[in-house]
């Protein structure tokens, strides 16, 4: 994979926090911001991923019973 270099505008206390992770972990701060994209990326990745199945599903037709619903209301809501 090829890499390349992009530039950004960061507050200075964001940098700072960076750069004392950094050195707590030993790495350089491309390395945490590397780290930080693919953490970003993997969730919202995911995130449309699943807003695009659940239109699928809503586009077939494929809804959740009323019953199904309740229990899943009551299991969420009694589990605290």
């Amino acid at each position: 994979m090829s890499k390349e270099n992009i530039t950004f505008r960061i507050d200075s206390d964001r940098k700072a926090a960076l750069d004392a992770i950094a050195s707590q972990i030993n790495r350089d701060r491309s390395y945490i911001l590397n780290e930080a994209v693919d953490a970003y990326l993997e969730m919202y990745q995911w995130q449309i991923e699943e807003i695009q199945k659940g239109i699928a599903e809503a586009n077939a037709g494929d809804f959740a019973s009323d019953e199904e619903v309740k229990a899943t209301f009551a299991r969420l809501t009694n589990a605290y």
